[in-house]
């Protein structure tokens, strides 16, 4: 499995919302300077995270986002869904057949790639933005 730049700049993006919101809102040319990241790409990165209620923005010279909800209640897997999709590994877990014949329910690896999206899933999901930022994962 590979995290593509959505999902890499965007954990970052929340990671720095959420290291320096508790100094009032934080701006995209903000966090895209801290990070070396495009400030047009974290445009494009902002708007679903805003609109799955993870992100709140302000307008004006104070403007910016800050954490909708706790970074406590923010999860890696939270983020990553936003931006990235679904964590399965491959499709046919997704319900979309794709196994090459096209009949999955005989495919011998199915079983595998389920687990291995279990774990994936599963440490994603617990890991929040809190222990990122204080360092204790």
């Amino acid at each position: 499995m590979k995290i593509s730049t959505r999902g890499r700049y965007g954990l970052k993006a929340m990671v720095d919302i959420a290291a320096n919101c508790k100094e009032g809102c934080v701006s995209l040319k903000t966090i895209a300077d801290r990070n070396n990241l495009s400030e047009s790409y974290l445009e494009q990165l902002i708007a679903p995270l805003k609109k799955a209620g993870l992100v709140k923005s302000t307008r004006g010279a104070n403007g910016g986002y800050i954490l909708a909800k706790s970074a406590e209640d923010i999860s890696v897997g939270d983020i990553l869904r936003v931006v990235e999709g679904p964590l399965e590994l491959v499709e046919c877990l997704s319900g979309k057949e794709t196994c090459g014949t096209g009949d999955c329910s005989h495919c011998a690896t199915k079983d595998v790639w389920a687990k291995l999206s279990e774990s994936v899933t599963e440490a994603a999901d617990n890991i929040s933005l809190y222990e990122i930022v204080k360092g204790i994962i």
